[in-house]
């Protein structure tokens, strides 16, 4: 009884002194399930907690989600810009320190720039926006604002895939030959033409979801897997998709062959109409010393290969000498207990309330050996832009198009 008596005292004593981060949630309401993955992951650690929201383009369905997220109704508002404007108007210690945007692709980059202008920090969904016009002028609200501004590319919050970023940049697998990355679903085989999904319809319509349908889904996930995990830069890619549902015309298939900087070559596969497949993101790394492969579907364990030695299994566990300093500040659990999709969400967030901290407070962040991972405004112009030249490259012929980096 005396320990549960100190715990509590000491739960009290956290919740009153230390202050959470008060966020602000635009998207997320009725069928989708995305929004609620981000209040989640968001609140996860207790660092902070939903106070606001707009939750849908319908007004009375965004102020009727109140409830739903367990907020004060008179901060669910009926649109993105009322919350704007009503949260600039309270006391800096009421109003919401940084926006989450959930919302169909077409209104990211409006969004975020109203927001970044209110003085909020910014957590965006992707792709960051679906076209590169959109995409620059973003990358300069971000740096006018000073404002922190994370992607959501939460899969680069996976333990095993920060150690296999710090494993290749030790030199483990010595000189990178080729990577490939693929990511499979299947669940397009289940939607029938003429009826309208119970969420996600915006995403058959180019107008809301843009050019890219699979591509700009996953196809965007894949590619920043590839980016995060080896820091290549493309130099030229070749792109082939194909739309094989019947339920619309954008991409459900699709395949880029990458020459990356220096000799390496890669592959990014993406499919939503490969049968059998739930949510099977892969990447296999093959080096002059060894290979490396990870798959999101056993996100545990990491394997690495050597010829003439037998395979090695990494498993995750944070009290291993294997595991490398991301590796190590990433795990939340024991060894053994599995850890997986809300938890590597969470990373993201634990990362970007760091910086968001560290600015607000006026110093520098103190990393102690783990690098600063979030994914930033640049790695979703990016994203943009593997969007952008994969469509360029599909409609002329699958012709090779150079990679430049206009975000500079």
């Amino acid at each position: 009884m005396l320990v549960l008596r100190f715990l509590n005292l000491t739960e009290l004593f956290l919740n009153v002194f230390q202050s959470k981060l008060k966020m602000g949630l635009i998207g997320g309401g009725g069928a989708g399930f995305i929004g609620r993955v981000h209040v989640t992951a968001a609140t996860l650690d207790r660092e902070a907690e939903l106070v606001a929201g707009a939750f849908s383009s319908d007004p009375g369905k965004s102020k009727s989600c109140a409830e739903e997220f367990s907020i004060s109704p008179t901060r669910s508002y009926g649109s993105y810009t009322e919350l704007l404007d009503s949260e600039m108007k309270l006391p800096s210690t009421e109003r919401v320190d940084f926006i989450t945007i959930a919302t169909p692709n077409h209104t990211h980059a409006e969004i975020a720039t109203a927001a970044l202008k209110s003085g909020f920090h910014v957590i965006c969904d992707k792709p960051m926006t679906t076209n590169l016009a959109d995409a620059r002028k973003l990358v300069e609200a971000v740096s006018e604002s000073g404002r922190i501004f994370v992607l959501s590319h939460n899969y680069s919050g996976y333990p095993m895939v920060r150690q296999a970023r710090e494993m290749i940049h030790h030199g483990d697998l010595g000189e990178l030959l080729s990577i490939r990355v693929a990511y499979k679903q299947g669940w397009m085989h289940g939607l029938q033409s003429g009826v309208t999904p119970s969420r996600g319809a915006w995403k058959s319509d180019p107008g809301k979801n843009g050019l890219a349908g699979s591509l700009g889904d996953i196809g965007t996930h894949a590619f920043h897997l590839l980016s995060f995990v080896t820091g290549l830069k493309p130099a030229a890619l070749m792109c082939k998709m194909k739309s094989f549902s019947d339920h619309h015309e954008l991409d459900d298939y699709g395949q880029a062959i990458i020459q990356l900087s220096g000799e390496t070559m890669a592959s990014v596969l993406w499919s939503q109409v490969s049968h059998g497949r739930l949510n099977d993101l892969s990447i296999q790394i093959d080096g002059s010393r060894g290979a490396l492969s990870w798959r999101q579907e056993n996100p545990n364990q990491l394997t690495f290969g050597q010829l003439g030695k037998p395979t090695m299994t990494y498993e995750r566990h944070p009290n291993a000498d294997y595991m490398t300093p991301n590796g190590k500040s990433a795990s939340r659990l024991p060894a053994g207990h599995p850890e997986a999709f809300f938890e590597a969400f969470a990373n993201l967030y634990r990362d970007a309330y760091r910086k968001m901290n560290a600015l607000n407070e006026g110093e520098e962040r103190q990393s102690g050996g783990v690098e600063d991972l979030c994914p930033t405004v640049l790695d979703g112009f990016d994203g943009v832009r593997f969007m952008h030249l994969c469509l360029d490259s599909n409609s002329n012929g699958s012709s090779w198009v150079n990679w430049t980096d206009d975000s500079e």
